[in-house]
């Protein structure tokens, strides 16, 4: 059935920092719904968190501080909305 297959249109950015320090921003472009992503920055040590999320797609991302989509701390944005860098994040599914 075309246009069956659900994703959020727009793009959802994060801020992390590389194994040599420097600041980077990492991107989804039009993310799946309903699955759990996990945040890897590229050149980023392995489990290190993400933070300061962008939410510019037109659905609920729903970010957690464990990988996975895990645990009791997360953070819903709306779309359109953001958070500063004192929002650490692993992992986002958006709805």
């Amino acid at each position: 059935m075309p246009g069956s297959a659900s994703a959020a249109t727009g793009q959802f950015r994060y801020t992390y920092t590389t194994t040599d320090g420097y600041e980077a921003v990492g991107f989804l472009n039009n993310p799946p719904s309903g699955q759990c992503i996990n945040l890897q920055g590229p050149a980023s040590e392995p489990g290190s968190t993400s933070r300061a999320p962008k939410n510019r797609t037109d659905a609920t991302a729903t970010v957690f501080l464990n990988a996975d989509c895990e645990g009791d701390t997360y953070y819903t944005l709306p779309p359109g909305s953001g958070a500063s860098d004192r929002l650490l994040l692993r992992s986002v599914v958006f709805s």
